[in-house]
């Protein structure tokens, strides 16, 4: 089936080419235009319903109103002088307050008409909070409905924030701003441009490593060209699923998938150029589409191969409990499978089209080069092979002596956060009055016995509440509308995204609302602080179980394309180790070097199947080779630095253009994306490095055709060189 696509590819480019144009630029353009309806940001729903959280999110909806979609923002009103308010301060804030709150918003209409955009106009819902206990602020509660991550929406916010600003300035009062929505906004601002720097820069450095590479425009600029518009027709075809599923995505989950198959794509289209360039060295004579059709053949088997086992690993996560991850999972496999397709076909086809054109002006393509830095590797490693491998072990095995003591981190700040405006208005909040009064941990009491309530029936669970060590404060009892639910917030001394939070809501306050609540009633804890103590169970309980299915999915694949026992073996050995020195290495860098809680709770797992996954393509595509040229005749150890002589730029070109994908996640201002980008783009660069042209070459060596056990490849007989004058042994001293 596989030269099946890629040889219908090459006898028909141009019209595969216009079909990937046509479905490519309109799936992008609905994917773009609709992916804020297809995403959610609030965690706590991704929760399964049998959780404490998740339980108290229903009550909040089903009989407080409270939307799935709300952002609640803190506004905080002073005087302009720093004197104390007064009671007609008060007054006067409240009834700027009223105005605001029955006023339209209307949405900023953006520079550029985009398609199919949502109009986010909005009347806020505006309640004032209460006065600190010194008097030097009021804090009103703000809320707007949307997507934080949609631009409409932070459009929206960014025009509340101005006219509330204005109208409270008239009246002699300044005004400050924190919450989620504020705090996404604000991150924004102060990073645009340096993401669009980052960007430009990135997308510089591979061209660049193309150009370096190939000596070609052509060859630096087409693969660029091509994976956008793969990636954007995966990105509309996942956000379509989602759309007529009625799934919901994770706001990270389209930036995940742009990040990955930029990496992916430009790896598997650098595959097809080497091996293009190649077969054009080694038979000059041989027309280029051709050269396209015998190439695609070959390099598809190992692509189609590399690309399954990403999508088994992803796929695994649709078993898990936590929402973000079941959904994540199946998402990027889709995009994956969808690169794949357009690797066998769209790719192809480009090669078959331009043929030796694509290293033009270059002529390095017609004659073969001398050995150059990989052949020397190659020989080194038959000379040494047991050193080789001794070298590497010790390495990742330093690297994985990071995990000692490595905590897991369920907060949600963004690094450099402290110097947002946000930030700054949160902390002068929490200077007079308890931390957790802009996000509090709130307990709902729900009617079991239909009696409707009254505040004096929770008083003593209200009571008991505001006696725990570490509650600032207890608000005042809150009923529903029908009196069939109550809710009480909880107003911490500590930080509510930090661990002494979630640990008071998923310990003391827990015990005491099991031990006091009411009568005919369940009770319930809800709030950010307890939604990311459940998230942290659900964590641990899904990485018991994705760890092994995904490993044994792998493990699967890697048997049935290498045909071998001991091959995958050791290359699972292999990328596992290279996973922990990953994990052991970004522990040290974050938790250790900078101090950070610990290292981010979706790492491990995210790291796992990327590392893993991703740098199982290197090890395919290197052991595959080693394979074939095994099947040559000739010593085995010659066969191996062969492999490594022909792959081996491969890899480290595509290294390198993947680790700079990922790393461009490093400068994000969410410390959790710092994380994951800086990680795997370390993960990525051992796994091409170290694990797959030194180690694996290495074990090759010493274990030479036993590698293949129980079927050992055998020989052929010898066939005249394609291409007299050109040697196809490598001569190992």
């Amino acid at each position: 089936m596989i030269r099946a696509l890629t040889g219908f590819s090459t006898r028909n480019p141009w019209k595969v080419i216009a079909v990937w144009a046509v479905l490519g630029i309109a799936l992008t353009i609905a994917g773009q235009a609709l992916v804020f309806r297809a995403t959610q940001s609030s965690t706590g729903d991704f929760l399964p319903p049998s959780y404490d959280s998740a339980a108290a999110l229903k009550v909040a909806e089903e009989r407080f109103g409270v939307r799935p979609d709300a952002n609640t923002l803190t506004v905080l009103v002073a005087r302009q002088d720093g004197a104390q308010l007064s009671g007609a301060d008060e007054r006067r804030i409240d009834e700027e307050a009223a105005r605001l709150g029955s006023r339209r918003v209307v949405m900023p209409k953006p520079e550029e008409e985009v398609p199919f955009a949502q109009d986010h106009s909005q009347v806020p819902k505006v309640a004032p909070v209460m006065t600190a206990p010194d008097r030097s602020f009021r804090l009103l509660s703000v809320e707007l409905k949307g997507n934080p991550q949609d631009p409409g929406v932070q459009d929206t916010y960014r025009a509340v924030r101005e006219e509330s600003r204005t109208g409270f300035a008239e009246a002699g009062f300044r005004t400050g701003y924190t919450g989620g929505l504020a705090s996404t906004v604000d991150s924004v601002d102060a990073e645009e441009t340096r993401s669009q720097v980052i960007a430009a820069v990135m997308l510089g450095v591979i061209v660049l490593l193309h150009v370096l590479v190939f000596r070609s425009v052509l060859a630096a600029l087409l693969p660029l060209i091509v994976v956008t518009v793969i990636g954007g027709a995966a990105t509309g075809t996942v956000v379509g699923i989602a759309m007529l599923t009625g799934i919901t995505l994770d706001p990270s989950t389209p930036q995940l998938i742009n990040v990955v198959l930029v990496g992916i794509g430009i790896d598997y289209f650098l595959f097809l150029l080497f091996r293009f360039r190649e077969q054009l060295r080694r038979r000059p004579d041989q027309p280029g589409r051709a050269a396209a059709a015998e190439v695609s053949g070959r390099v598809g088997t190992a692509v189609t191969s590399a690309a399954l086992t990403i999508v088994a690993a992803f796929a695994t996560l649709g078993v898990a409990s936590f929402g973000q991850f079941r959904v994540l999972g199946p998402a990027i496999a889709v995009s994956v499978l969808v690169m794949l397709l357009g690797s066998l076909t769209f790719m192809p086809a480009l090669l078959a089209v331009t043929g030796r054109r694509m290293f033009w002006p270059s002529r390095a393509h017609r004659r073969e080069p001398r050995g150059g830095s990989a052949a020397r590797l190659g020989a080194w490693l038959v000379r040494r092979p047991l050193t080789a491998a001794l070298a590497c072990v010790a390495l990742l095995g330093a690297l994985a002596a990071g995990m000692a003591g490595m905590r897991m981190d369920y907060g949600s700040g963004g690094a450099g956060g402290e110097r947002t405006a946000a930030a700054a208005t949160a902390a002068e909040i929490s200077r007079a009055m308890p931390a957790g009064v802009s996000d509090p941990i709130s307990v709902y009491v729900a009617v079991s016995d239909g009696a409707p309530l009254t505040t004096g029936r929770v008083d003593g669970l209200s009571g008991a509440l505001s006696r725990l060590e570490g509650v600032g404060q207890v608000a005042p009892t809150v009923l529903s509308g029908d009196r069939l639910a109550a809710r009480i917030d909880l107003f911490p001394n500590a930080d509510p995204h930090g661990q002494e939070a979630r640990d008071l809501a998923s310990g003391a306050v827990r015990d005491a609302v099991s031990a006091h609540r009411p009568d005919g009633t369940e009770a319930h804890v809800g709030g950010t602080a307890a939604v990311f103590a459940d998230v942290s169970k659900a964590v641990d309980e899904d990485l018991r179980l994705v760890f092994p299915v995904a490993a044994a999915l792998i493990a699967l694949i890697l048997f049935l394309l290498l045909r071998s026992l001991l091959a995958p073996l050791i290359l699972m050995l292999a990328v596992g180790l290279g996973f922990a020195a990953t994990l052991g290495a970004a522990a040290a860098v974050f938790q250790h070097g900078l101090d950070q809680p610990g290292v981010a709770f979706t790492l491990p797992l995210v790291l796992f199947l990327f590392v893993v996954a991703l740098g199982t393509d290197y090890n395919i595509l290197v052991t595959d080779r080693i394979r074939e040229e095994m099947e040559r005749p000739g010593p085995a150890r010659e066969a191996v630095a062969r492999a490594v002589r022909h792959t081996a730029p491969a890899v480290a070109t595509a290294g390198v253009v993947l680790a700079a994908s990922f790393g461009s996640l490093a400068v994000n201002p969410v410390a959790a994306t710092q994380q994951i980008g800086f990680a795997t783009a370390l993960g990525i660069m051992l796994s091409a490095f170290v694990l797959s042209v030194v180690l694996v070459p290495a074990c090759a060596v010493l274990l030479g055709r036993s590698l293949w056990w129980p079927a050992k490849p055998r020989p052929s007989a010898p066939r005249p060189a394609p291409d007299a004058g050109t040697p196809e042994r490598v001569l190992v001293p």
